[in-house]
């Protein structure tokens, strides 16, 4: 790092408002699905991740649902923090010493049924981290504490660090297959009264920097699009699913009004909302003039234009399909593309919504002023 930035962040770092600045965290501990899931599904052995996924950054499948790096990988990189370790890893030698990732494909914030994709809804990973944080003190405080100081978070950490929280889409995403429009909007204070019990949990286990980030505009999602977007008179002027988008923006002002009222709640912590909506339908609505060539349609699926995309057929899985063996392959060059495989976002799409959230322009409360980060940002 250049002299001049070391001591400007050094200055940064020493001034009183810095206190309150939500990354300056020795840990990250991350809850949430695929948009933030670095392995755990994976790990746990229900689902397989083929090539290309990972292909743009780690050059192989890394657990996560993306060509590269996620919205959670560039945040971690503007704190200049090695990526978070999946909760459910345990081979590579993980090392936990700067946080966990708990976040699993697939998750809900509402407890799993039989027919969920995974069983690690929101309920299940604040319980992991009860048994991680537990689980951790306990061989600290044993004979061999002091070997694992660099594989371990020290006990401070725990109350210093950031939670981070990304979950919710699946809910509402998954509730359209059998439910009406109403019924889905009528479910949200069910959904987020689980949630405000979860981020309870964490708060009376010392946890006080809370970060939490809206849900997206699921009607944009190819894979939305696809299944209930073929009326004409259900999508709007970008091509999204209207009803999907509506359900989100629900769940996104009451979710907002939540954290107002942990924020008044919760008078010695740091409770800072994400409007990640805003920045996706900025994208999306604006494509073109971001160097995006492709709003909505996937780079890795199987179909071709308009959507490129086969519930039938995952991106890096072949298959028959009336009678033809087929591939779902990757485009030439994902970085043309928002959506990668039909349900996730690009790297590029991915770095450009980390580029906006670190601007503090799309925060309550805002942060821009509080961040020695912007110096060091690779983007």
């Amino acid at each position: 790092m250049p002299a001049l930035t070391q001591i400007l962040t050094f200055f940064l770092l020493c001034l009183p408002i810095a206190r309150s600045n939500p990354f300056s965290s020795p840990a990250v501990f991350n809850f949430g699905d695929s948009n933030s899931d670095t392995g755990c599904l994976v790990g746990a052995a229900i689902e397989t991740i083929n090539p290309p996924y990972g292909r743009r950054f780690f050059g192989h499948p890394s657990g996560r649902y993306c060509d590269g790096r996620l919205i959670v990988d560039f945040l971690l990189d503007a704190m200049d923090m090695p990526y978070l370790n999946p909760y459910l890893d345990s081979l590579g030698a993980p090392n936990f010493r700067k946080g966990c990732n708990y976040a699993a494909a697939g998750s809900t914030v509402l407890p799993a049924t039989a027919t969920s994709v995974s069983p690690f809804s929101f309920g299940v990973q604040v319980n992991q981290f009860l048994h991680f944080k537990a689980r951790v003190l306990e061989l600290r405080e044993g004979k061999g504490g002091k070997k694992l100081d660099k594989y371990l978070p020290a006990e401070d950490y725990f109350q210093k660090g950031l939670y981070m929280f990304d979950i919710g889409q699946n809910d509402l995403a998954g509730a359209f297959y059998s439910k009406t429009l109403d019924q889905i909007l009528a479910s949200i204070p069910t959904i987020l009264a689980e949630f405000e019990s979860g981020v309870q949990k964490l708060y009376d286990q010392g946890a006080r920097n809370f970060w939490i980030h809206n849900t997206g505009p699921l009607g944009c999602l190819a894979q939305n699009v696809a299944k209930f977007g073929t009326d004409p008179s259900k999508i709007d002027e970008f091509g999204c699913v209207s009803s999907h988008n509506q359900a989100a923006k629900l769940f996104n002002l009451q979710l907002h009004a939540l954290c107002k009222k942990l924020q008044g709640q919760y008078t010695d912590g740091n409770i800072t909302y994400i409007d990640i909506y805003s920045i996706k339908s900025n994208l999306i609505a604006n494509y073109s003039r971001l160097g995006f060539e492709q709003p909505i349609m996937a780079c890795c699926g199987y179909g071709g234009p308009p959507l490129n995309y086969d519930s039938r057929i995952v991106c890096g899985q072949t298959k028959t399909l009336n009678g033809t063996l087929v591939t779902a392959k990757g485009c030439d060059d994902s970085s043309e593309y928002i959506n990668w495989d039909g349900i996730h976002y690009t790297e590029a799409a991915n770095q450009y919504v980390s580029s906006q959230i670190l601007t503090g322009k799309y925060s309550d409360p805002p942060f821009s002023d509080k961040m020695p980060f912007l110096l060091k940002l690779k983007f």
